[in-house]
């Protein structure tokens, strides 16, 4: 007859022991779930930053509209606008059906009669404007809260970003014609060659080969506006990774050798222009800008040598200064080996319709010479605060 076999009584210890196996092996098996999940959610963003998702906003139907399309001139002020005297004359004899006006400037401050000397900007400031600082991620934010009010008025069809001191080079019906005429967005893009800029952290969500570099004042169609405002992906990327490199500073000595090894990127010189290469939209665009600007080399005893963009004065604004920048035909961008002739629709045309950096001086000068309409000096003798 078989033994029974009696197994002696489980001790507290070995109870205790068991338990801690067992929430061990759990635990385990909790982390290795966890691990997966996160897994496939980088996956997902990998494929993402190929082709950056967006979420599309409700907006107003473009076809609940009648009537011309809008150009929306956006402008990115300090502050004031020095030049409203030209930019009133300029928008005198338009349309008040062909265009809008926006303004992000410096929070709280308010354009009205004793603030600005064209009704045309009249209240024409952003509600929610922030605090904007130069090479910071708060510049293209501020391009996006401008976008962003513009898009809410479905006849605004073509957008144009302008800094405080741009001029238009030509009349309103010009340039209007000139915007419009085009399917295609203006924006100036070109390859980025040199390793200080790009940040590889920006990896997988940006990669390299689509890393681009241009000029932030662009001109939108539509479409291209709504890519910019709804991108929730690269946006976040750059406020992380793309950060101006801090100025040399004689206080911190040797501490200047470890901060000059940092990335330098300038956000706003980068941010569209690398969203529609990762977009897959550079076939949508004029690969140019149609606002010219004069860049000098300098530098000075705390700086390392840079570009920096040249003032325009009364002395350097006359007509042959001008006419110059009109008769410019294609630009040429050394890293890629390309000309880029400028077209619309297929018709060679002037370059560049505005221009910057004017002095009030220079925005005088070219009044009192009849560019946009008769100009009369009074009109800006008493300066709004």
């Amino acid at each position: 007859m078989a033994k029974k076999i009696v197994l002696p009584p489980l001790s507290a210890r070995h109870v205790i022991w068991f338990g801690w196996k067992f929430v061990i092996a759990l635990s385990v098996a909790l982390c290795v779930l966890a691990l997966i999940r996160l897994q496939c959610h980088s996956q997902a963003d990998l494929s993402s930053s190929s082709s950056p998702s967006v979420l599309r906003r409700s907006r107003i139907s473009i076809s609940d509209f009648k009537g011309p399309p809008k150009v929306a001139f956006l402008f990115l002020a300090r502050r004031n606008l020095p030049l409203d005297f030209l930019w009133g004359s300029f928008f005198e004899s338009a349309d008040v059906a062909k265009f809008s006006t926006y303004i992000h400037s410096e929070p709280g401050f308010v354009f009205e009669e004793s603030t600005t000397r064209s009704a045309v900007f009249y209240n024409r400031q952003l509600a929610n404007s922030i605090k904007v600082e130069w090479g910071e991620a708060s510049m293209i934010q501020a391009e996006r809260l401008l976008l962003g009010a513009a898009l809410e008025d479905p006849a605004n069809q073509r957008f144009v970003l302008l800094s405080d001191s741009c001029v238009p080079l030509y009349n309103f019906d010009y340039i209007y014609g000139y915007l419009v005429a085009s399917p295609r967005s203006f924006v100036d893009s070109f390859l980025d060659k040199k390793e200080g800029r790009y940040n590889p952290k920006m990896s997988p969500f940006i990669s390299k080969n689509k890393w681009r570099k241009g000029s932030q004042w662009v001109s939108l169609v539509r479409s291209h506006a709504e890519v910019v405002v709804d991108d929730e992906v690269i946006f976040p990327v750059f406020k992380k990774f793309c950060k101006r490199r801090p100025p040399i500073d004689a206080g911190k000595g040797k501490q200047n050798i470890k901060l000059q090894k940092q990335h330098n990127c300038i956000p706003d010189e980068h941010y569209v222009q690398t969203l529609f290469a990762m977009s897959d939209l550079e076939g949508e665009l004029e690969r140019r800008a149609v606002t010219y600007t004069l860049w000098n080399e300098s530098a000075t005893n705390m700086e390392r040598k840079g570009w920096h963009p040249v003032t325009f004065s009364y002395a350097n604004a006359g007509p042959q200064q001008i006419k110059q920048i009109k008769d410019i035909t294609h630009v040429y961008y050394e890293t890629e080996y390309r000309t880029e002739w400028c077209r619309n629709n297929s018709t060679l045309v002037p370059c560049f319709l505005f221009a910057r950096k004017f002095s009030r001086g220079a925005a005088m000068r070219l009044l009192s010479e009849g560019l946009v309409s008769p100009f009369d000096a009074s009109k800006i003798l008493d300066t709004p605060p």
